[in-house]
């Protein structure tokens, strides 16, 4: 590069008719030296394929596996009206005002000027005033791409801000899903505990009646109306839980809590097939957090772009006319015309310019580094999913036989009770049992659909929105 820049400045100041000639030979070798924009892989060994993978096919808008009416009503109007996704667009509209702004350095900058100037004689009382009016226009040949790199840094910036708000758009999907169905579990497990507390009070009747006979000790009764009150707390807790859910769910519809009230009649839906996993390296193609964190790399090369070019010669050219008159008439009939050009090549800068690429080169590493971390945690996202849902599965086949198995003991040992075989305890713990797994098997459930909702997120890719298509319909 000090050679060329030696050939140059030797032809056009020591031979100025080859100058011209050295010129376009010069721009043609350092067009040559310029740093090309490269695809970035992140740096990370080949991937193998996902552990487990289903066949359903997996629509962009996942949440309509589930086949919830309620959901798909919810969720749309999340997506329009929660103001955290509202706030995402408007940074991406920002991103966008910054690639205008750059990209304004391709046009000349164009500035009028007008005035008066007042001028008196030192010998005499009167004074002259003239009118001026001016235009003066400047202008930088982007010989090297110095602000095409600066252009094409913040289109990518711009890129990864909507793919940050399709990021945000699925978070909010996904939060929107769990919550809802939190909610549903919460409100079966109120329903279960009306129906425990029911039970539980038959049996204490029960129990008082044995004991004025003298069949019961009185430590049986206290026992059982522990029982009775801890179903009563699990009672207003899962009330509590409800109250708090719907409110967490009026805010992510950007809505105050006061002002919602969520019907929650609904039932737990079933689960749906699996979805097919695909490849991993269709994942990093497909989600949009890493298709952000990939356009953030590309946007850091662009700026090491733009360093590295900045230690180029700059050409620019300035021109400027100006018109004076002792008055309006006069104002116009006569010009002044100025045009230059000028050649700035910075020589010694105390290092700051190679500093400059040392910085934005680490940047840019930095960067990759950081998108293939993102890439691994995708992967690692996924296989967690499907692992989870998989060994979920069996949990609730465990729950459905140990919930069978308990059933039937306290039904065995209710009839050895009433025929004066067995304590009241071996009953009441049997029953406590049997409540308590019926509890786990609600969460149990509700748990699986999370991981499933996990697994859509994981593995869906952005999705678009109504702000999005009226962009692409140019509206």
């Amino acid at each position: 590069m000090k050679k060329i820049l030696t050939i140059y400045f030797y032809a056009f100041f020591r031979q100025p008719f080859c100058g011209l000639a050295t010129t376009v030979i010069i721009i043609g070798l350092l067009f040559s030296c310029s740093p090309r924009l490269s695809p970035a892989d992140a740096p990370i060994p080949q991937p193998e394929a996902f552990s487990f993978s289903g066949t359903a096919a997996l629509s962009d808008k996942w949440w309509e596996n589930f086949e919830d009416p309620v959901l798909d009503s919810l969720i749309e109007q999340g997506l329009e009206q929660n103001l955290e996704l509202a706030g995402n667009w408007e940074q991406f509209q920002a991103a966008l005002a910054v690639v205008d702004r750059e990209s304004s350095f391709f046009w000349p900058q164009v500035d009028a000027t007008a005035g008066t100037a007042v001028t008196r004689p030192r010998d005499e009382f009167s004074r002259n005033e003239d009118l001026q009016v001016g235009l003066s226009a400047s202008y930088e040949l982007d010989l090297w791409g110095r602000i095409r790199a600066a252009v094409q840094a913040e289109e990518f910036r711009a890129q990864a801000t909507l793919f940050d708000y399709q990021a945000a758009a699925m978070s909010i999907s996904a939060e929107i899903s769990i919550t809802w169905y939190r909610l549903l579990s919460a409100r079966k497990q109120l329903e279960l505990a009306d129906e425990q507390i029911r039970t539980n009070e038959d049996i204490m009747r029960l129990i008082r009646a044995r004991f004025t006979g003298g069949q019961i000790r009185a430590v049986d009764i206290l026992r059982q109306e522990q029982l009775l009150e801890g179903t009563r707390d699990e009672r207003i807790f899962y009330e509590t839980r409800i109250a708090v859910l719907k409110n967490q769910l009026a805010v992510l519809l950007g809505r105050p809590p006061q002002n919602v009230d969520v019907l929650t009649t609904a039932a737990l839906p079933e689960l749906p097939p699996l979805p097919a996993s695909g490849l991993p390296l269709e994942l990093v193609r497909r989600r949009p957090d890493l298709r952000q964190s990939y356009n953030l790399v590309l946007a850091a090369d662009r700026e090491m772009a733009q360093a590295i070019r900045s230690k180029y010669p700059r050409i620019s050219l300035n021109a400027v006319g100006q018109a004076q008159g002792g008055n309006f008439n006069d104002l116009f009939q006569d010009w002044a015309y100025t045009l230059a050009g000028n050649l700035v090549a910075p020589l010694f800068y105390g290092g700051r310019l190679n500093a400059e690429v040392n910085r934005t080169e680490a940047l840019k590493n930095s960067t990759l580094y950081q998108y293939g971390q993102d890439v691994l945690i995708a992967f690692e996202e996924v296989e967690n999913a499907l692992i989870r849902e998989q060994k979920q599965n069996e949990r609730i086949q465990l729950l459905e036989r140990r919930l069978d198995l308990s059933a039937k003991t306290n039904r065995q040992l209710r009839n050895e009770f009433l025929n004066g075989m067995t304590e009241y305890l071996e009953v009441l713990l049997s029953l406590d049992q049997e409540q308590q797994l019926q509890r786990e098997m609600i969460q149990a459930q509700q748990e699986r659909l999370e991981y499933r909702i996990a697994l859509y997120r994981a593995l869906a890719g952005g999705f678009e929105t109504e702000p999005m298509e009226n962009i692409n319909t140019g509206s």
